[in-house]
């Protein structure tokens, strides 16, 4: 159902199963997908919205990249399935030919914000104003506490976790727990890898890489070579493999225990 106050855009594809509230605002390129709840006062436009979203009042979805490089051009939002996006929650859209990024059964609490060109993999959680700066990846699983910010370009990690407040300014290494302004590592999050499936092996061998990286006092680059060699002998298993190549592939650098040797 539309409620009668709600404005519709001529060019909007919306599927008769949706619901829109009073006075909502649904601009111009808007495709939403079937069982979506859209709240009262919430505006759209420039959106790609799949299946079983529920958007509550006051988001804002769509609106130009805070990005002087922004053309103007058909850049868009592209959000998946059964996501919760909370009230004043913005997501700006790409800024130069390109489309901002979310997965599917994530969760934005209240005040959150995505910016532009960002890429959201699935299952994140972004507690009460939340903040990313353009250009951000977050892989599957992340969680990020309430008044964490995240520097642009920065990458956080797959199952890692962020507590409240916690200023990024380089990449959080997947399965990690950091805190703090600046953010440091603070162990293995163990909760989420249980939570997730991982296994109790595969724990242990992200305990293992964790102890030879931040712990051993073997100056970091040495360390990761020999974490790289145990790898190799042994395969730690895919968790191992992806922290080694996240780290490999870091432009920004990344985040590190407030002890690390360089």
């Amino acid at each position: 159902m539309i409620h009668s106050s709600a404005i519709i855009d001529k060019t909007a594809n919306i599927d008769p199963s949706v619901e829109i509230g009073p006075y909502a605002i649904i601009g111009k390129n808007v495709t939403i997908g079937k069982n979506t709840t859209v709240g009262a006062y919430t505006f759209i436009q420039h959106c790609i919205i799949g299946e079983n979203n529920k958007i509550s009042n006051h988001a804002a979805l769509g609106n130009d990249a805070q990005d002087t490089k922004f053309n103007g051009g058909d850049n868009n939002v592209i959000i998946g399935n059964n996501n919760i996006i909370r009230e004043f929650v913005t997501i700006h859209r790409g800024s130069i030919n390109s489309s901002t990024i979310m997965g599917s059964n994530c969760f934005l609490m209240a005040y959150a914000h995505v910016g532009h060109d960002s890429v959201l993999e699935d299952k994140i959680y972004m507690a009460n104003c939340a903040s990313l700066g353009g250009h951000v990846k977050v892989e599957f699983g992340a969680i990020l506490g309430a008044l964490a910010a995240s520097h642009q370009f920065c990458r956080i990690g797959r199952l890692s976790m962020m507590g409240g407040g916690t200023m990024i300014t380089q990449d959080i290494l997947p399965f990690m727990l950091a805190n703090g302004d600046r953010a440091k590592l603070f162990g293995l999050n163990k909760v989420g890898l249980r939570r997730n499936g991982v296994s109790e092996q595969s724990a242990k061998n992200l305990k293992k890489a964790y102890w030879m990286l931040f712990e051993s006092k073997t100056i970091f680059t040495e360390a990761l070579a020999e974490l790289e060699k145990l790898n190799a002998q042994a395969d730690m298993g895919p968790e191992v493999n992806h922290l080694i190549n996240f780290i490999k592939s870091s432009k920004r650098g990344f985040c590190r225990t407030a002890l690390t040797k360089a």
